[in-house]
């Protein structure tokens, strides 16, 4: 009788599989992120950057670098190399800081669904946190999650620590009685 109950609760995303993060935890670029590109002694190409939709960046004397799925030390690594290969510096320092991250995305059953910067190192449980917690009817022990992560799309469930990446869409269902 109580497998019936227990049956009784459970949700969609309990039959989901379990997320799994990227085994590779560095940053990865993509369209939305701001990054500061220096470039010492090139005052044309030291600025502030945002990665377009087509994951590119356009360059003063460079032109357009394609830099979804760099992370910050591969894209200081690519500006250089081009630097060299143009015989524009024979030895270049460049330095790449990510300014801002693209953010995440949650709706469902929390107290203020939307929009909200990501912050390094979040889970599932912070995520819900900075959107104001669960509301009384929120599936607490897991949530379904979508993950766009170095060109592969995942889809599939996440418990409260759960790492959440930038650009993740969070779905927190109702409890189901």
């Amino acid at each position: 009788m109580s497998l019936l109950i227990l049956g009784g609760c459970a949700s969609g995303v309990n039959r989901l599989p379990q997320i799994t993060t990227a085994p590779d935890q560095a940053y990865r670029l993509a369209a939305g992120d701001e990054i500061r590109i220096t470039v010492y002694g090139f005052d044309s190409i030291t600025n502030t950057y945002v990665v377009s939709d087509t994951d590119s960046i356009s360059l003063p004397l460079l032109e357009t670098i394609t830099v979804g799925g760099l992370t910050p030390a591969l894209l200081e690594q690519a500006i250089a190399e081009r630097l060299r290969s143009r015989d524009l510096a024979p030895n270049p320092s460049v330095s790449v800081q990510v300014q801002k991250t693209r953010p995440f995305f949650i709706l469902g059953e929390v107290q203020r669904p939307g929009q909200y910067p990501y912050v390094p190192g979040m889970t599932l449980l912070t995520a819900v946190s900075i959107a104001g917690g669960y509301t009384f009817r929120a599936q607490t022990h897991a949530a379904e999650l979508r993950r766009a992560h170095n060109g592969m799309h995942q889809h599939g469930r996440a418990d409260p620590n759960t790492p959440v990446l930038p650009g993740d869409i969070i779905s927190v269902g109702e409890k189901s009685f």
